[in-house]
């Protein structure tokens, strides 16, 4: 199988190689574009490896500590907003892996529709 030169390819992708591109992009971030000869898309690839590193580590975190918290979570006399205080600190570093992978998606799905655009000006 051969790969394309990465930013060195002449020629415009075919339509169907684009969408592969597109779709590849749409399941693991940086993969898609670096199929379509994209540097960009190792730093995509990184940006989703770290971004799903948080996610799985952080999440783990936050399911440990509210398991160990859930009756004091679930206490009716405690004070509200003092224990949704304490729930964001538990949560956000997971969130944020979350909003990393999103960027990370939205940043992919750019690359891909640029070598849409590619395919389709040059397309016969």
């Amino acid at each position: 199988m051969k790969f394309p030169q990465l930013d060195k390819n002449p020629d415009a992708p075919s339509r169907a190689n684009a969408w592969a591109c597109l779709t590849t992009n749409l399941v693991m971030p940086g993969a898609g574009s670096l199929m379509g000869g994209r540097r960009v898309g190792f730093f995509q690839l990184a940006l989703t490896f770290v971004a799903l590193a948080m996610t799985v580590l952080f999440g783990l975190r936050f399911i440990v500590w509210t398991l160990q918290n859930w009756s004091r979570l679930q206490d009716p006399v405690g004070d509200p907003l003092d224990t949704l205080l304490e729930l964001w600190l538990a949560v956000r570093w997971a969130l944020a892996g979350m909003g990393l992978f999103v960027a990370a998606v939205m940043w992919a799905l750019t690359t891909s529709l640029s070598i849409m655009s590619r395919a389709k000006k040059h397309q016969p």
